[in-house]
């Protein structure tokens, strides 16, 4: 058992036990304790660990034998990521845990994340994994997981993946070196949604409130980005929200890659969070490139971003849709709450001489949404382009009106 400051070792001992003694050898090298949490489901550990397999299954609510005997390696799996959940945060608010490595394939990955997701942002989180350089959303979902690629297998120690078991050692033995009495000044925390296409609006909005002494987190609205901030007002003391990015919303409804669920945009309402909603980017859908976009979505107007990243043009019944659901999405508001459309367009692409400009998809998305709104909900419909300085100040004017 390691002490205070320790790091929790993950760990599937029946397939993984000669990396797992390297790897320790690694962390005395740099003199960093640790703790051996043993959650393999078959076979059984070579050597000693400090929790061990039986006691990570029976946290999870079942003996190992009856994990075992379940037939499906899937859910077998779930019942000692629970159990080890269950260990890990137990030594975490113990303070003998500063921080989690984890290392293996599909399955050890699925474990590591599995419980490195369950600690707050901020608490030292490092995967050594092969699925590392493949799409790694569901593995790191809305946390700080720092991803290492081990490039070649981890099956014994060899010269590739001893020097990646060492770096991830004294990755995270650095990481937790220094945590103690670590803490940034406090100040009232305004959260803002953007993307590259409401940035010119996002910059003056930011810049205006930090100038007021307001701490300001800007969530960057890709999927994963709109689920870290649903669950981050949640959790935090926030003051106010300005969602100048919805187009998350789009991309669930209709297909786009973005998708951050559906309660994407409602956190802030059912908590009472003072809230401008905006419908920035609600003009165009994103996907792959450009052969997949125009195989997804044949016959629409494209725009290619980059060579791995397509916007696609929503169609107008699109923008009605989720003019109906934004309508929807207030009448749950708990506080107060103002919806600001920029009726000359909604992202640098939808604006004159754009490739996406289109006002009657403007009018497509107002007339549900004035029809859906309660009589005494705030609707502003502004004369101006979302990336126009006089739409900024018109938002932080809004703004001060609902938090006085």
């Amino acid at each position: 058992m390691g002490d205070a400051g320790a790091v929790l070792i993950i760990a599937t001992m029946d397939t993984k036990s000669r990396e797992i003694l390297y790897l320790g050898e690694c962390f005395k090298e740099c003199g960093t304790p640790v703790v051996l949490l043993d959650a393999g489901i078959m076979g059984e550990s070579p050597f000693p660990v400090t929790i061990t397999r039986e006691e990570v299954a029976l946290a999870g609510g079942m003996t190992l034998a009856d994990v075992r005997s379940l037939g499906s390696e899937g859910d077998a799996l779930d019942v000692m990521i629970q159990g080890a959940i269950k260990y890990a945060k137990d030594l975490y608010l113990k303070g003998k845990i500063k921080g989690i490595i984890g290392i293996g394939g599909s399955m050890g990955t699925t474990l590591g994340t599995g419980v490195m997701r369950a600690f707050p942002v901020g608490f030292p989180k490092v995967m050594v994994s092969t699925m590392a350089s493949r799409n790694t959303r569901s593995f790191v979902g809305t946390k700080d997981i720092m991803m290492l690629h081990s490039v070649c297998d981890l099956s014994g120690i060899n010269r590739i993946t001893g020097k990646i078991l060492r770096n991830g050692a004294f990755a995270i033995a650095g990481l937790v070196k220094d945590t103690a009495g670590f803490s940034l000044p406090e100040k009232p925390l305004i959260v803002l949604s953007t993307l590259g296409t409401t940035e010119g609006c996002a910059k003056m909005v930011k810049q205006a409130l930090e100038d007021m002494g307001k701490e300001v987190v800007v969530f960057h609205t890709v999927g994963s980005g709109g689920e870290a901030m649903e669950e981050f007002i949640r959790e935090e003391n926030v003051e106010a929200l300005i969602d100048l990015s919805l187009h998350e919303l789009m991309d669930h409804y209709f297909g786009g890659d973005y998708d951050a669920g559906p309660e994407r945009g409602v956190a802030a309402l059912e908590k009472g969070v003072p809230t401008i909603l905006v419908p920035g980017n609600i003009d165009f859908l994103v996907t792959g490139p450009l052969n997949t976009a125009k195989e997804r979505f044949p016959g629409r107007l494209y725009h290619t971003h980059n060579a791995a990243i397509t916007t696609v043009r929503t169609k107008k019944e699109e923008m009605e849709f989720i003019g109906i659901k934004i309508a929807g999405f207030c009448s749950r508001a708990k506080g107060a709450v103002s919806v600001v459309v920029p009726v000359q367009g909604f992202s640098v692409w939808d604006k004159k001489d754009g490739p996406f400009y289109d006002p009657d998809g403007v009018d497509a998305f107002i007339k549900p949404l004035k029809s859906g709104l309660s009589s005494n909900m705030p609707l502003h419909l502004l004369p101006y382009h979302i990336n126009d300085p006089e739409f900024a100040r018109s938002l932080l004017e809004i703004l001060y009106d609902m938090m006085n």
